[in-house]
């Protein structure tokens, strides 16, 4: 195929992975934006001829949909329907010398951290004006704000120092000004996101400063929830508990991963805190804000974890009823702590521990769900699918928690705010009618 003028290309941005992700591809987006470039986010039509992949790494499951999606346009570009495929992210940046061995269809590699040069190879000026600035691929109504980049945390399964590097808090003038930002332009629901957000100010400000950036940021007109996640239990400042009581636009969320609730394994897997540690923290937690909805995520099965220790985790979540839970299963990634260890623990068996906790979390999200009933909630409603509005409350994030139907004839609108009561509850979802 014939290489068109440059300006003339269509760039396709396609995004792999987390939230944190995305936030680079909104970036990307604008800075190509600003330089008067035609580009798309995810497009469907698959017309454009210079293709971007931003891909993810962090483990086998989201590898494996990075080198199909790769390979799926390098086979367009090798029927000439696509003329470039450039590859970004966590993947690309982890693996980038076996991948240009393996790939060498694909046009050129870039790391995490190499946004100018991407933009560099595309022709794009790095347009300073436009830092702070967000052209955004979720629903206008909610945006993700990534405060910092990276991580200094030891955990012995994790392989996202390899791949973003230390911890790096971004000023809060600079989100200050993106918030502000946001506002302007229709963004209601702000979702603080980093590897650990805990970390937030110590390399800027030489200590933890997270509790006074969400001050700040709820302060900025027009921004009614604040919602944090990834917040690591060990040193967790209470005091954004604190702002969370304080501030009525602050949502009684939090989203922390907390892996396992073995103390044993907790050690093996370096996490800093054992099992004692973290139940009195969940207890203080509810204690200072006692309608708080917590999240958190758990591995079954990595190396070293008994079926003792398995029953620790299990009791643990029947003892602590998490409003939200994710199980997943171990996966032995290269160059961290735990691939020095043997993957002893059989794929049949991970699974079968991931369902049990999973059946577990039903039984109580169904439960926590009933004392729902009759009760009226103001939401947030993202979208309108077949025949019902479908929004959030302030208990709940977009993609992975609960969500609240009301019939389409009720009269709402995605981005609006309205009062749901509830009269259907099921194990993650809410059916409601709006109070008027």
């Amino acid at each position: 195929m014939k290489t068109k003028g440059l300006r003339s290309n269509k760039i396709n941005i396609v995004t792999l992975g987390c939230s944190k992700n995305l936030v680079d591809s909104e970036v990307l987006f604008t800075q190509l934006k600003g330089n008067g470039y035609n580009v798309s986010h995810e497009s469907k039509k698959d017309d454009a001829n210079i293709v971007v992949i931003n891909t993810c790494g962090f483990i086998d499951n989201a590898k494996e949909e990075s080198i199909n999606t790769i390979l799926r346009y390098v086979d367009a570009k090798d029927a000439g329907v696509v003329d470039k495929v450039y590859v970004t992210g966590c993947l690309s940046h982890r693996y980038k010398d076996e991948l240009e061995v393996e790939i060498p269809m694909v046009d050129a590699w870039f790391g995490t951290n190499e946004l100018p040069r991407l933009l560099k190879t595309l022709k794009a000026d790095y347009k300073h004006e436009l830092v702070g600035e967000r052209l955004l691929t979720t629903p206008a109504h909610f945006a993700y704000l990534k405060i910092a980049e990276g991580c200094d945390r030891p955990c012995s399964f994790c392989a996202i120092p390899l791949m973003r590097g230390h911890h790096v808090s971004r000023p809060a003038e600079e989100l200050v000004k993106e918030a502000q930002s946001l506002a302007r332009r229709g963004t209601k629901e702000l979702i603080l996101i980093a590897q650990d957000l805990t970390y937030y100010g110590l390399d800027l400000y030489k200590k933890r400063t997270l509790a006074d950036l969400i001050h700040r940021l709820a302060d900025v007109e027009g921004i009614d929830w604040i919602r944090l996640q990834y917040a690591y239990p060990s040193g967790f400042p209470m005091d954004v508990l604190e702002v969370m009581r304080e501030r009525s636009n602050v949502c009684n969320y939090l989203d922390m991963p907390l892996q396992t609730g073995s103390t044993e394994l907790l050690k093996i897997m370096r996490r800093g805190i054992t099992r004692e540690k973290t139940e009195a923290l969940i207890h203080s937690i509810r204690e200072r804000v006692p309608d708080i909805a917590l999240r958190t995520t758990l591995i079954v099965g990595h190396p070293g974890e008994t079926e003792a220790m398995f029953d620790e985790t299990y009791e643990f979540v029947e003892r602590m009823r998490f409003d939200r839970l994710g199980a997943f299963t171990y996966s032995h990634e290269d160059n961290t702590h735990s691939y020095s260890m043997p993957d002893d623990i059989p794929a049949d068996i991970k699974q079968e521990r991931a369902d049990a906790i999973m059946e577990l979390q039903q039984g109580i999200s169904s439960e926590l769900n009933q004392e729902k009933l009759g009760k009226t909630y103001k939401v947030l409603f993202d979208r309108k699918e077949g025949g019902f509005f479908i929004g959030r409350t302030e208990f709940d994030s977009p993609e992975v928690d609960n969500e609240v139907l009301v019939p389409a004839s009720q009269y709402v609108r995605p981005g609006d705010f309205a009062n749901v009561r509830i009269t259907e509850a099921h194990e993650f979802d809410l059916y409601g009618e709006v109070v008027l």
